[in-house]
């Protein structure tokens, strides 16, 4: 099985999604399915087959947490370097021709979310980044063309 980078508060966040669901959205979605079948005839029931529909993403979903958190390897981020830019760490870039900075925290793929300034280390930016030093010149090839950044601070 291919393990699967996870900060502590990305682990976390999905284990607590995983409760969520099992003990809450699980139980309501029984329910609804119960009301929805007492109402009578299955066959034109659209109750009944949105509670349907419902478990079975609630199920799918349920499925997924567990195998990315049974995949899970927990990245112990105390003890990473800060001189150069590996996992966990936040950098600060610069655009080097717009001169417009940017924040990102480099996580694993299932943590990324770009609207938040995290970023996955296999996406191309993040592999562009990977093992830079302050002062390095970070290239990505974007559809859009070459973009150039520098690395200017890890944290």
């Amino acid at each position: 099985m291919e393990r699967t980078p996870f900060t502590r508060g990305g682990y976390e966040a999905l284990k607590k999604e995983l409760e969520h669901l099992k003990k809450v959205d699980r139980p309501e979605n029984i329910k609804a399915i119960e009301v929805a079948r007492a109402h009578g005839d299955l066959s034109e029931n659209a109750e009944y087959d949105a509670a349907k529909e419902r478990k079975a993403f609630l199920d799918g979903r349920i499925s997924d947490l567990a195998y990315k958190l049974g995949s899970a390897e927990i990245i112990d981020t105390d003890s990473l370097p800060t001189d150069r830019a590996v996992f966990a760490n936040t950098v600060l870039l610069e655009n080097i021709e717009s001169g417009e900075n940017s924040k990102y925290q480099l996580v694993g793929p299932e943590e990324s979310d770009v609207d938040k300034g995290r970023i996955s280390v296999t996406s191309p930016l993040g592999r562009a980044i990977l093992g830079k030093e302050p002062g390095d010149e970070v290239v990505l090839q974007a559809p859009s063309g070459t973009k150039v950044f520098e690395l200017v601070e890890i944290s």
